[in-house]
């Protein structure tokens, strides 16, 4: 599919599509004819079959090439009187990121190809439209301005600011090796400095009080996994029967839940794959587990029976259902959580903040940063140290004893003077 966006001229919207002809870049213009004001949604449904219909001038193989209609339902159709087309040497940068976010589309998953058009869509292709700064005009600076702009304007984080960057760089590095610029302008740039990520964390007391309120509550496995193993939102969900070995006292992640919003519908991605290679893991099946899982299956087994045709059957090789056999959708978990914690006067932290009590209980308990990021699944060790290191207080207390023992600081209390030259100063005063 062509690429393509909404371009606002004279308070009008027009289809602006960008592609490649015979190895020169072109745009073609079309009118919607709709004003800009309340006829966004119309003018994005023109915009989508503007971008399905479209071929190639060059393939179409006519003279006088008969213009594009754009279709929109349960509308007439327009007539395409002003449309024109340009050669894309003196491309947008806005537009080249339109391009190619389209282009990589299918070399990525979904769930990074719609954080990418969230942030291309919302953030950056606004704000270099807006200043009209072309492909080859782009320096350093306008990144550096968009950066500042972005931190100050909307209050990001630089976090979320170095994700831009990524994006922008990694855009750029494709426009240099396709020979459009000379150098990637995003290399110049300095970068930002990360913040550190400094989370909530239940104690272990708190830990077991939450355990305690959550007993039959459609939240409890989740919560359970979350805290005792540190598992991921999507790792809970995607939880499957044949995930557990039974007999071996384990079970392995290997299997996903992500909510994405795509393309401006809310999908749910399944897939058999965990978030990296690290995260594909096996781990310990502990009694208390057990226990839950057991109780778990028997109650899936007599929902069935009890509700017969109503019961759904197409997630019955998952283990988190509800009573009718739906899988449990990831958003439930993050709102029933807090509204838990609410009811019974617990301290608010996110549900992701589970899986970081876990790791600061592992680590106030001696385990290695290296087995922290085997039990939790980072890819890299700098990950878990990045995120824990701060928590890791047993090292320091080891750190203070050496000191202590190897040096000898003179104590700093101040000895008492003698009453004699006491008396001797008030004499001379």
């Amino acid at each position: 599919m062509v690429a393509g966006h909404l371009q606002e001229k004279k308070g009008l919207f027009y289809i602006v599509l960008n592609y490649n002809d015979g190895g020169k870049r072109k745009s073609k213009w079309i009118p919607t004819k709709l004003p800009v004001k309340g006829n966004k949604k119309k003018a994005e449904t023109m915009l989508l079959e503007a971008r399905k219909n479209f071929v190639l001038p060059s393939e179409a193989n006519l003279e006088n090439e008969e213009e594009m209609v754009v279709e929109e339902k349960s509308e007439q159709p327009y007539e395409s009187t002003e449309s024109e087309e340009t050669e894309e040497d003196d491309i947008l940068f806005a537009d080249f990121m339109v391009e190619w976010l389209e282009m990589i589309k299918y070399q990525v998953e979904i769930t990074t190809h719609s954080a990418y058009s969230f942030a291309v869509n919302t953030r950056i292709v606004p704000y270099f439209r807006q200043n009209k700064i072309y492909l080859k005009e782009l320096q350093p600076k306008h990144l550096h301005d968009f950066y500042q702009y972005v931190l100050k304007e909307f209050g990001l984080t630089t976090n979320t600011v170095l994700h831009y960057h990524a994006n922008i760089r990694q855009a750029l590095q494709h426009a240099f090796e396709m020979d459009m610029l000379p150098s990637n302008p995003a290399d110049k740039v300095k970068r930002l400095k990360k913040n550190q990520f400094i989370g909530s964390y239940y104690t272990s007391d708190e830990l077991n009080e939450l355990f305690e309120v959550v007993k039959g509550d459609p939240v409890e496995l989740a919560v359970i996994l979350a805290a005792f193993y540190g598992l991921r939102r999507s790792e809970i969900v995607g939880l499957k029967w044949d995930a557990i070995n039974f007999q071996h006292q384990t079970f392995t992640i290997k299997h996903t839940v992500i909510p994405v919003s795509y393309q401006g519908k809310q999908i749910i991605v399944a897939k058999d794959r965990a978030k990296n290679k690290s995260s594909y893991r096996t781990l310990p099946l502990v009694p208390v587990f057990l226990e839950l899982l057991l109780r778990l299956l028997d109650e899936q087994q007599a929902n069935r029976a009890l509700y017969k045709n109503s019961y759904s059957n197409q997630y019955q090789d998952y283990i988190y259902i509800n009573k009718l056999g739906e899988r449990i959708k990831p958003g439930y978990i993050t709102q029933h959580f807090p509204l838990v914690l609410k009811k019974h006067n617990l301290r608010r932290i996110r549900f992701h903040d589970l899986r970081h009590s876990c790791a600061s209980l592992l680590l106030a308990n001696g385990v290695s940063l290296k087995e922290i990021q085997a039990w939790l699944g980072h890819s890299h060790y700098s990950t878990t140290a990045n995120i824990y290191v701060h928590l890791e207080y047993s090292s320091k207390l080891s750190s203070a004893q050496v000191m202590s023992n190897t040096l000898q600081i003179p104590s700093m209390q101040k000895a008492p003077e003698s009453p004699q030259k006491e008396t001797q100063e008030l004499v001379h005063c």
